[in-house]
């Protein structure tokens, strides 16, 4: 496994940040093989953003905190000028409408991997002078988090506009991994990271006791075999099961299965990456909104965990818990830890407390060098095309 990219040292940043762009432009390749390198070749949705601005953003992202010197996301932040005549204009996601993303008149696909190269290149050369503590590598730790992260959104908007995945993912299973229950005797948790951590979002800040009472847990997330139960029994048809809110948004969507599944006679089969294939029972169901996890957990007479439960079982080293296939919904609104203050970047959490949910964990297209169980992660509650699934608890 790679090293935290919360600690790397500044030659383990040098090659992950190689790493992170060689892996940005694969995927992008995809993108482009698949005649999707132009924005107007791209559907408009709301849950992605067209490829060549999302490849354009994740490189100016690091030229505005790293070669800018800029000290929060402010316009007026950056000490220097972008490399791009018109950079702030086309990539600056703060300033730049969503929808507008389509139509800004985008360089092609080549000048912007030529931007890409130039950006990281000086950005290594920079690292080579720079100090080694903390303070003076967190623009690169902050730089190298947000392309991995967006690398997962491209593999999420693959899925979505079923393209192919390269060859990094395409062999990736998810495992069968034996299905059980754990009890954890509660107690009092450090939740959240310590300031002498390496790099922290600021979402995580700081660690404080809180206190878990006792609760059990599977040691699994919830399988398509025991997601198809659910819905044999009519669970998206009675609305005991379903909140207000997912009965409004079952409303909306007209779901009877999860994202994908399409019925072949009696048996389910799911669409994975444009390629229509078997369902396999006994991998964890993926691709469900909060709404269809709250559901399935009343039917089954469950909860989803807290974050507090789930970060509490994650850190406890129980050799049967098995988490990091899918990311995985609790039932805990994304929300500060007392005493937040936004860091540098300063849309990076403080934006979508309270009309997100936690999630936590890591899925199949986390890096390595991302997955914490000090991680808080979120997504709106409808959201059913990132790679989330669940697991249940009781007390």
């Amino acid at each position: 496994m790679n090293p935290s990219f919360r600690n790397a040292t500044p030659d383990q940043l040098a090659a992950a940040l190689q790493d992170a762009r060689n892996y940005t432009l694969a995927l992008f390749d995809c993108f482009a093989a698949a005649g999707l390198d132009a924005p107007a070749k791209v559907p408009i949705l709301p849950i992605l953003n067209p490829p060549l601005w999302e490849l354009g953003h994740v490189a100016w992202f690091a030229e505005w905190y790293i070669l800018r010197e800029a000290r929060s996301s402010a316009p007026e932040a950056a000490q220097r000028t972008s490399l791009l005549t018109k950079g702030d204009d086309w990539f600056d996601s703060n300033t730049v409408p969503h929808r507008a993303r389509w139509t800004l008149g985008l360089p092609s696909a080549g000048a912007l991997k030529t931007y890409c190269y130039e950006v990281l290149d000086r950005t290594l050369d920079k690292l080579t002078r720079a100090r080694s503590d903390d303070d003076a590598l967190y623009p690169y730790r902050l730089v190298l988090a947000h392309e991995d992260m967006h690398g997962e959104a491209f593999a999420y908007t693959l899925q979505t506009l079923g393209v192919a995945l390269p060859a990094q993912l395409a062999d990736r299973r998810m495992p069968a991994w034996a299905q059980g229950e754990i009890r954890f005797p509660g107690g009092t948790i450090r939740l959240g990271s310590d300031p002498d951590a390496g790099f922290v979002f600021d979402n995580e800040k700081w660690a404080h006791p809180c206190h878990v009472p006792s609760f059990t847990m599977d040691s699994t997330l919830v399988s398509n075999a025991q997601f198809a139960e659910f819905i044999a029994d009519g669970g998206y048809q009675h609305p005991q099961f379903w909140t207000a809110a997912g009965r409004a948004w079952l409303m909306r969507q007209e779901h009877s299965a999860p994202r994908d599944w399409q019925r072949d006679g009696r048996q389910w089969r799911c669409e994975r990456f444009g390629t229509l294939t078997a369902l396999a029972a006994n991998e964890p169901v993926r691709h469900v909104s909060l709404f269809e996890a709250q559901a399935y957990c009343v039917w089954a007479g469950r909860r989803l965990p807290t974050e507090a439960e789930w970060e509490y079982a994650a850190s406890s080293g129980h050799p049967a818990l098995r988490w990091g296939d899918l990311w995985e919904w609790t039932c805990t609104p994304f929300e500060p830890y007392q005493g937040f203050s936004a860091d540098a970047y300063r849309e990076y959490s403080e934006p979508w407390f309270m009309t997100h949910q936690a999630v936590r964990g890591a899925s199949f297209a986390t890096r390595s060098r991302m997955r914490s169980p000090k991680y808080r992660n979120f997504y709106l509650p409808e959201r059913n095309d990132v790679f989330v699934g669940f697991r249940t608890c009781m007390l």
